[in-house]
């Protein structure tokens, strides 16, 4: 039979990029249908609904990771040089002197 030989197979693929298997639970059950809401125009179409959700997630880990570190970055803006004059010149180093080799 041909459907079963490997080579057709591979050749009628559509795309040669890693594919990735999803079981249909419960919370990826409630995924599709909250996609389906927000975009009906693809309700019963799983796979377009999902790539839509993973694009939104992705846009929103970014913009967390972004939030995330302009917060860290103004933290530090904040505290540069706030220290500055706490100890004298050579302190580090003279501290250092008793340390072993």
């Amino acid at each position: 039979m041909r459907h079963l030989s490997p080579k057709s197979y591979i050749s009628f693929a559509p795309t040669t990029k890693p594919r990735h298997a999803l079981t249909e639970t419960a919370e990826v059950r409630a995924a599709l249908d909250a996609a389906a809401r927000r975009w009906p125009e693809d309700k019963g179409r799983p796979s377009r609904l999902l790539k839509r959700l993973i694009t939104k997630g992705r846009q929103s880990v970014e913009t967390s990771e972004g939030s995330t570190q302009a917060v860290r970055r103004a933290a530090l803006d904040r505290l540069s040089g706030a220290y500055t004059g706490m100890y004298e010149a050579g302190y580090l180093a003279e501290l250092r002197q008793d340390w072993p080799e």
